[in-house]
């Protein structure tokens, strides 16, 4: 087993706590403070004026798309502002005037910056020229961008067997890139492309294709707007999705309900002020009319129920339940009731943790309606029984007829800006036979065969030396991927790690043998080749495939766009002896979409000259047809309750994000809604659990988890205490991925349990 790299590298910077200053939570979303904190940070990183400017371009028809969530747009965008406070820090930390040049990585050894907090590696600043870190040195040093693709071309060539590379994609690549990407990586020879979708919703999309054969949510924006109920689980739009808010309040003012689902009250889901009126700043809306405060993944417990009770109406002639559409277009009904049978209702209820007076309240509601829309995001998802969490949702709604109608749907909000269409294209380390038998008509080669590696299998194969090559198309692996010490040692035992990226993070720090940093053109920079600006598009996380096209200049001559840096690898690797011409077809993205058309059902309208505007993709859920699945059905499942074995003293921690991050992007040290200001080293504790473990306010704790005999422990947090259930605990990620097991992840999709993961806190 190949050793890791010698250099003395931090994973997590010097631990330090910053000043933390204790507030109230908030009563509400946005407003004033939400469009001063947002132009603040703006104007800090891009001066006033151009960042009015930019903004104003910022999810625009004629504009580019937000470097940041992949909620879907109107279809009118309101000429004020068509974004949200993390959508203005997403395109301020792009286009931020600071630089990480070669002076920068001249003055600065890998050594040191990595000591530096997440925080203030991320305001190093743009990235401007291709770097390299040699094997044995401390510094990156500028190389050519030829000279670049040689070296990783000649590294590809020394691997035993094309299995032996990794291939990781982000999901903020537009459609062209990924759809080149893995274009690449077949005609190298393998599937292994792990993907961020594999961290967070690929239990959504096991869990949606088994039970409706397509894993993607159903609903439109427009959906949102008329439901008669919408529950929200798992998910906290206030900070992740801000913008939509806007959907909820519409729904609202369309006499709908809303359904909260999550173990803390987020005040995203309290009161929504729309900056976008005089009315919306100064009175808002109350959006939650019930809040459920579930245990943590306890969901299912919730669910069932709430379907029990439901059942029960039914079965006394209440009509609760649709059965023309149950039995027109549903396959085991019955065997689902039978399982509900298994549980008792005492059970459900001292799982799950919610008071009676509140399931009968929301019980009452459900069996009126029919329009229901179900939202989630990772606090469904990333548990061992993720997959399961996410069918029980399934079931809810084929129990009301709640699919294939206006107001109704599946909703897996996505993180992103383009997780789902990087998907779409192509990258994926599972085998499809059509897409493969497409790839081999249109570009005459014979793509492999044999399934890929995910995120989890990709880090262990790195960590056995069975990989020793790793390409990332964006993003930040090393902080996102769980169990830093285990990734971080996978990542230095390789030959070479190289990053396709916009700014530094601390991938950039735990590297291979030798490195490359590979800098490209940011969301909102023009993308222009022989005078012309080029565009490229995403799909939101609703279908639509609609164009981006950037308005600011780039931050450096040096910079290339991901199209062209793929095609550059390819070119080098394969030296015109391939069928695809790559370095051509890397700077065509007219001839790319073209080729995206004749290879993806449903991307046909991609190719056409339009002002922007936008197509929605094939849904089978929208048109109610199952055929695909078995007795052409959607499915009911039996899905068994979360049962964690813990000892005395033992907790359920949940990762979760503050407001002042997206992903593990840190814009700042604050999050304001739950009261937190500069820190981020805390644990939310409930004042119970604090007692009965003699914990005091603000006191210096370790967490630690123990799996398989193995001690992981995440040093340094200050006790908070919060409004959360008995028995959990939450924490900020990424400071708290050092303890979540690598090997221990959701059924079915190997999605990492970042949000149930058992602690003890220890006293320091």
């Amino acid at each position: 087993m190949p050793k890791p790299t010698e250099r003395n590298i931090s994973l997590t910077g010097t631990i330090r706590f910053t000043g933390l200053k204790l507030t109230n939570t908030a009563s509400y979303a946005a407003g004033v403070p939400g469009v001063k904190a947002a132009l603040q940070h703006s104007f800090k990183e891009m001066g006033a004026l151009e960042a009015l400017s930019t903004l104003s371009k910022m999810n625009q028809k004629d504009g580019f798309d937000c470097p940041g969530c992949a909620w879907p747009d109107p279809e009118v965008p309101s000429k004020l502002g068509e974004y949200c406070e993390n959508g203005a820090k997403a395109l301020a930390e792009e286009a931020t005037y600071e630089k990480a040049d070669a002076d920068f990585f001249k003055t600065h050894s890998v050594e040191e910056i990595s000591t530096w907090s997440d925080f203030k590696i991320g305001k190093s600043g743009r990235l401007t020229r291709p770097m390299v870190l040699r094997a044995g040195s401390i510094h990156y040093t500028p190389i050519s961008w030829e000279n670049a693709f040689t070296l990783i071309a000649d590294e590809l060539k020394t691997l035993s067997h094309p299995d032996e590379g990794i291939f990781y994609t982000s999901g903020r690549s537009s459609n062209e890139a990924a759809f080149l990407y893995g274009l690449f990586v077949r005609a190298f020879g393998t599937n292994n492309m792990p993907d961020c979708s594999n961290m967070c919703h690929e239990s959504s999309g096991v869990g949606l294709s088994e039970t409706l054969g397509i894993g993607k949510g159903s609903v439109t924006l427009e959906d949102l707007h008329e439901a008669e109920v919408v529950m929200v689980i798992g998910q906290n739009p206030g900070t992740n999705h801000p913008r939509m808010l806007s959907a909820l309040e519409a729904c609202k003012k369309n006499d709908g309900k809303i359904i909260s689902i999550n173990p803390l009250a987020e005040a995203g889901l309290i009161r929504f002020k729309d900056p976008q009126s005089l009315n919306g700043m100064l009175k808002g809306t109350s959006l939650t009319d019930i809040h459920l405060q579930v245990k943590i993944n306890q969901d299912v417990a919730l669910l069932k129920l709430l379907m029990k009770k439901l059942a029960a109406q039914d079965a006394k002639g209440e009509k609760v339940f649709d059965h023309e559409f149950i039995n027109t277009y549903t396959n085991g009904y019955e065997s689902f009731l039978s399982d509900l049978e298994n549980y008792t209702e005492a059970t459900l209820y001292e799982l799950c943790g919610i008071a009676s007076e509140q399931i009968d309240q929301t019980v009452a509601l459900l069996a009126k309606k029919n329009k229901i829309i179900i939202c989630w995001a990772m606090g469904l998802t990333q548990h061992k029984n993720g997959v399961a969490n996410v069918k029980e949702c399934v079931n809810l709604l084929l129990l009301k007829g709640s699919l294939g109608k206006l107001g109704t749907g599946t909703c897996p909000v996505r993180g992103h800006s383009n997780v789902q269409g990087d998907r779409t294209v192509g990258i994926m380390h599972h085998v499809s036979n059509e897409l493969n038998q497409s790839l081999e008509k249109v570009f005459g080669f014979t793509p492999p065969e044999k399934e890929g590696l995910d995120t989890v299998h990709a880090v262990q194969a790195m960590h056995e030396g069975k990989a020793k090559v790793f390409i990332a198309l964006g993003g930040n692996f090393a902080s996102a991927v769980a169990d830093t010490q285990y990734t971080a040692e996978a990542l230095q035992r390789c030959n070479l790690t190289v990053q396709i990226s916009t700014k530094l993070n601390r991938s950039h720090l735990i590297t291979g043998q030798k490195a490359l940093i590979l800098p490209t053109l940011g969301r909102s920079e023009k993308d222009i080749k022989n005078g012309n600006q080029r565009f490229l598009t995403v799909e939101n996380s609703m279908g639509k495939v609609h164009r981006t096209k950037g308005v600011l200049p780039p931050k450096s001559k040096q910079l290339k766009s991901e199209p062209e840096i793929i095609g550059g690898m390819a070119d080098a690797f394969f030296k015109g002896k391939h069928p695809v011409a790559w370095k051509n077809l890397g700077s065509d993205y007219n001839t790319i979409r073209e080729k995206i058309a004749a290879t993806i059902t449903g991307f046909e309208a991609v190719t056409e000259e339009s002002k922007g505007t936008g197509f929605y993709l094939p849904n089978n859920v929208r048109e109610l047809d199952f055929s695909k699945l078995p007795n052409g059905k959607a499915q009911f499942s039996a899905c068994a309750v979360a049962d964690h074995k813990m000892k005395p003293n033992e907790l359920l921690l949940m990762t979760i994000r503050s407001h002042d991050q997206f992903n593990t992007t840190i814009y700042g040290l604050n999050d304001r809604y739950r009261g937190i200001h500069n820190e981020r080293r805390i644990i939310f504790m409930n004042q119970t659990d604090m007692t009965a473990q003699h914990f005091k306010k603000l006191e210096i704790v370790d967490l630690v988890s123990n799996y398989d005999s193995i001690e992981r422990r995440a040093e340094q947090f200050l006790v908070v205490p919060y409004n959360i259930p008995e028995g959990n605990v939450a924490a900020y990620f990424p400071e708290t991925n050092m303890i979540i097991p690598y090997n221990h992840f959701a059924d079915y999709s190997n999605t990492p349990i970042s949000k149930s993961v058992i602690v003890s806190v220890e006293k320091r």
